[in-house]
């Protein structure tokens, strides 16, 4: 009794704060400071059209940083969790890689994942011209990954290649953000590269070298991840 009196209350309580959240929401009829100055002076400085790209890696790379190296110790976490021992082999469930896909499964992988390797590769290097970059990009392709997994449940992820990868793109991640603060202005600021012709492809200084490395890593570590779970 005095268990469901308590969950009554906690909700009660969650009710009250979503209920003023909703109640004191006003909708801002302009810009902040801040966002002002990252929309109006982003084009002008970084030469990235889309402002989105421009604050996740050059306004806020450590932020990026720090969220590129939490995705890091998640892989890790869940590759050590799942890890199995030799002695949980013989067991009598019959294993996935032994499990067979239905013909849709197979069918539809082998029509949608040239498609979705495709579309994460544009999405990870137009980051800096339009929608998307390094991390929207690296889920695209890691869910290609996932796809390829369920049609073919025998297929063995390199997962040494996969880390190899992941380290390098995250030391050449590094490299950069260090160059950033020797040859520029600070930590990941990509103007020691020429900015080029402000929307043309190839533009933009090294934002869009700093974002293909952030969607092969993320790519790399979700990947580990998908093949954790299968086995």
């Amino acid at each position: 009794m005095m268990r469901r009196v308590f969950i009554l209350l906690v909700v009660f309580l969650f009710g009250l704060v979503f209920l003023n959240v909703a109640v004191g929401y006003e909708e801002l009829q302009s810009l902040r400071p801040l966002a002002r100055h990252y929309v109006a002076q982003g084009p002008v400085e970084l030469g990235v059209p889309n402002i989105v790209t421009a604050i996740l890696i050059t306004y806020r790379g450590f932020d990026t940083l720090g969220e590129v190296a939490v995705l890091f110790m998640v892989a890790a976490s869940v590759g050590l969790l799942l890890k199995k021992n030799e002695g949980d082999r013989n067991t009598a469930e019959k294993p996935i890689s032994e499990r067979k896909a239905g013909e849709i499964v197979i069918t539809g992988a082998a029509v949608l994942m040239p498609f979705i390797f495709t579309f994460g590769a544009y999405v990870i290097v137009n980051g800096h011209l339009s929608a998307g970059g390094g991390f929207q990009g690296g889920a695209i392709v890691a869910s290609g990954v996932m796809l390829l997994l369920l049609a073919r449940p025998e297929s063995e992820l390199n997962i040494s290649m996969l880390s190899i990868i992941e380290s390098l793109a995250g030391a050449f991640y590094i490299l950069i953000g260090v160059s950033g603060i020797i040859l520029a202005g600070g930590f990941l600021d990509g103007r020691f590269l020429p900015l080029g012709e402000f929307g043309a492809f190839i533009s933009a200084g090294a934002v869009p070298l700093i974002s293909a490395l952030i969607g092969i890593k993320v790519g790399a570590e979700l990947s580990v991840i998908l093949s954790s779970f299968k086995s």
